[in-house]
């Protein structure tokens, strides 16, 4: 190895080296301090869903309200100034990031609000999560844009039509797309949408097996409609016998209230397109 192969190879490792010595943490002196107090809630805000959090101690209480929100809180009094009470280690989608603890006798000091900066995240690939939400919502919202492609898949219920627009694969996962035309001049209210694969046919001498599926990603959050809705959601890859279906269901707000649902074959599955450059490029 001549000297210049051997100097590139030098700075190389020094580079190396120098990149992981700055973002590594070793010790909690390197770490963010937050300071607490067991009058002051401490809320932590990340950017994504968190997938997990380790609390070193039990001398602070926490728990997760929302998704991307955890709270934490000392258990009792009786610390002093400066002492470290826990080191809290956040796990989110694509980063985790720590935080050092330290207690406070005056409340007004005590950190109310934190939001998880970009410089305090050390990138991290979770091998829990083979797809981002905010991938997953790039994609979603994409197909949303899209024309639609199925046109012979639908129901009618309630002078409304059901209708399956899309269906598209990526990664561990199928994103379905579809839209709801309402005939009526009444408002729907949307109570809750929900996921089931179930028998195709149902007779009263068999038992009929439904198995709910939790959606990973419902685009869009609105709760009422009055002539049109789109919607798409993601769920796992699954695969199912020919006497199953894969059925979309809509219930509205009432006791009496309207219901709509739209069932899928696995053949309507097994024509899903994969996602190609031409869909992730159009604006």
């Amino acid at each position: 190895m001549n000297l210049k192969s051997t100097m590139k190879m030098f700075l190389l490792t020094a580079v190396v080296f120098t990149g992981h010595k700055a973002s590594a943490q070793h010790t909690y002196e390197e770490m963010e301090h937050l300071t607490v107090n067991e009058q002051v809630t401490t809320v932590i805000t990340a950017s994504e869903p968190i997938r997990f959090v380790d609390i070193s101690t039990d001398k602070i209480a926490g728990d997760q309200p929302i998704d991307n929100i955890i709270r934490l809180k000392p258990k009792e009094t009786g610390h002093e100034d400066g002492d470290i009470l826990a080191i809290v280690t956040i796990v989110t989608e694509r980063y985790r990031t720590q935080y050092a603890l330290l207690y406070t006798t005056r409340m007004r000091e005590a950190v109310t609000d934190k939001e998880i900066l970009l410089q305090e995240r050390e990138a991290f690939n979770n091998p829990a999560v083979s797809m981002s939400l905010a991938d997953m919502t790039y994609y979603a919202r994409r197909i949303w844009n899209s024309p639609a492609r199925i046109r012979n898949v639908a129901s009618k219920e309630h002078r409304m039509i059901m209708r399956l627009n899309n269906i598209y694969s990526a990664g561990d996962y199928f994103f379905i797309d579809y839209s709801i035309e309402n005939k009526t001049n009444i408002r729907f209210d949307i109570d809750e949408i929900r996921v089931k694969l179930a028998d195709k046919k149902i007779t009263k001498a068999t038992n009929s097996q439904v198995i709910e599926l939790k959606p990973a990603l419902v685009l869009e959050s609105g709760k009422t409609f009055i002539r049109g809705y789109r919607n798409v959601i993601a769920i796992k890859k699954l695969t199912f016998p020919n006497d199953k279906v894969l059925t979309i269901e809509m219930t509205e707000k009432q006791i009496s209230g309207r219901n709509i649902s739209l069932n899928i074959d696995y053949e309507d599955v097994l024509s899903a397109d994969s996602f190609n450059s031409k869909l992730l490029k159009e604006e």
